[in-house]
């Protein structure tokens, strides 16, 4: 069992965990949450070790080993895929190190056997004899081919040292697995690989992890990192989220009905306190007004954004035709239509190629063959995956760039727009150009929302968002009415947002009116 004690860090003045009490237990996985710099990664390394804290310990027991995922894909690049796999059991490596220098020796002495003895009966007990075929298993696994397996990690491309440091950390069964963004450049079919091994999975996971698909797939409780302190409850994201929306409602009218008849008693007593008649009246209030709390009702650092598209134009029936569409070097012949309520997940091996059908479709680039046909009643939004052009070098504050893509450009009107993205009072005056990359995502999901058109194309419109504004995003996307066609790389946003799904690969393109679990179903079997 791993516990936390009494633990607390803080860097100068700002504290990130004051008197954090847990205890991780076997057979559970823990997701853990909380706002961009609440300080999820930094726990892990204290769990890890890798941080001390200010106040406080964290303990494992003696006989249980602890494997964490790294993060530093060059860390290894000395030494062979193989060999990285098993470095994720420190001490089994060591041993084998030993063994074989000790059997090399040339005048190999009675102590030499003693201590190979010695060495040899751990190496059992740690299941050495089975480990390189476990380590082989693993990355055949992960779609590692065998070929791979005596390469130096530096002779890897990053897609695959990704995947070889996942086997790392899962290798030799610990007894507490550390993940962090376990997920992350890793393709459809191996994180779906990843939800069913920690499924199986049978001691302590501890995970950080902006992919809420995951998180509800995988987590039997999530620990909410939220003013310095961690609350762990029982369920899945989907779970505490819920709950905790549920919780602040129930708490916020609460508030106003205690605050109300806070009101109400404190007017009857300044009515009637100095009435004979009425004085014993009074003192009961009095003592009931003293009684009643208004809950000092926090609200959660964590901040939604108000994303919802709206459009005046109703479409007709004609949307969109693309027929035999084909662009030299991304795709042949690609015909589909769409049609009324078509929410459709776009997909495909290459992201090139799915910006690049985005682009000829908003006209921004020229096929070589076929053609696009839009309905007339159609008005089409897009969110490019690349937004330089719009914030490169951009002088302008950002009520004056929200003010390019509106019809009414009283500064108010613009502020208000910025404020349901999160950017209130002087942050509406920053200049475009600084902005970060989660920023410049809110502040185009604002442009689109002021042009209000009825169909919307999406191009990885989750990149650079934390967990707070991908929900509000999805809830706007499943929320809205028109037409749309999209991509991105959270799965929980494909999946409850889309009702059919074109697949697009050189000759080959797949079209069926399913979801996207679906589809990966189809493809995974």
């Amino acid at each position: 069992m791993l516990q936390v004690n009494n633990v607390s860090l803080q860097y100068g003045s700002k504290k990130l965990f004051e008197d954090v009490n847990l205890k991780f237990t076997k057979g559970n996985c823990y997701g853990i949450i909380g706002a961009n710099g609440a300080g999820k990664s930094t726990f892990l390394k204290i769990l890890s070790g890798e941080i001390e804290p200010n106040k406080g310990e964290v303990t494992l027991d003696k006989t249980e080993r602890m494997s964490v995922l790294q993060q530093n894909q060059n860390a290894y690049d000395n030494v062979t895929v193989l060999r990285c796999v098993m470095l994720g059991h420190k001490r089994l490596v060591r041993i084998m190190d030993e063994k074989e220098a000790l059997y090399a020796k040339p005048d190999f002495t009675e102590a030499d056997g003693e201590r190979a003895s010695e060495l040899e009966g751990e190496f059992a007990e740690l299941g050495g004899w089975d480990a390189e075929y476990e380590a082989q298993t693993l990355l055949n696994e992960l779609d590692i081919p065998e070929e791979c397996h005596n390469m130096l990690m530096a002779d890897l491309d990053a897609k695959r040292k990704v995947k070889v440091l996942l086997a790392q950390a899962l290798f030799g069964n610990p007894d507490v697995l550390l993940l962090d963004e376990p997920t992350n450049n890793l393709d459809i079919k191996t994180v779906r690989w990843l939800e069913n091994y920690l499924l199986d999975f049978e001691n302590t996971i501890i995970i950080v992890s902006h992919n809420r698909h995951f998180l509800n797939k995988v987590c039997t409780h999530i620990c909410d990192v939220d003013y310095g302190k961690i609350n762990m409850m029982l369920g899945n994201y989907d779970f505490w989220y819920q709950t905790n929306q549920l919780l602040a409602r129930q708490q916020k009218e609460q508030n106003k009905k205690n605050e109300q008849r806070a009101k109400e008693l404190q007017d009857f007593i300044a009515r009637f306190a100095a009435n004979a008649s009425k004085s014993r009246q009074a003192t009961s209030r009095k003592k009931e007004l003293e009684k009643l709390t208004i809950t000092d009702f926090k609200p959660s650092l964590r901040k939604y954004p108000y994303i919802d598209f709206k459009y005046e134009k109703e479409l007709g029936n004609d949307i969109l035709i693309v027929e035999n569409l084909t662009k030299k070097g991304y795709f042949e012949n690609v015909s589909f239509t769409v049609q009324r309520d078509d929410k459709i997940c776009i997909v495909s091996d290459k992201s090139t190629t799915i910006t690049m059908l985005y682009d000829i479709l908003m006209g921004k680039a020229q096929p070589d063959g076929g053609t696009v046909k839009w309905g007339k009643t159609v008005t089409a939004s897009y969110f490019p995956e690349n937004n330089n052009e719009y914030f490169q070098n951009c002088e302008l504050t950002l009520v004056q760039w929200l003010s390019q893509f509106s019809k009414d450009h009283y500064e108010e009107y613009l502020r208000g727009w910025l404020g349901r993205m999160l950017f209130s009072g002087e942050e509406a005056l920053k200049q475009a150009k600084v902005l970060s990359g989660g920023e410049k995502v809110r502040c185009m999901l604002a442009k689109m929302m002021l042009e209000g058109g009825n169909f919307l194309i999406f191009d990885e419109p989750t990149n650079h968002l934390d967990l707070e504004s991908i929900t509000a995003l999805n809830n706007g996307m499943k929320n809205f009415k028109g037409c749309m066609l999209f991509t991105s790389h959270d799965q929980e946003l494909m999946n409850t947002v889309g009702n059919r799904v074109i697949e697009i690969n050189g000759t080959k393109t797949f079209d069926k009116n399913i979801t996207y679990d679906e589809y990966i179903d189809l493809i995974t079997e």
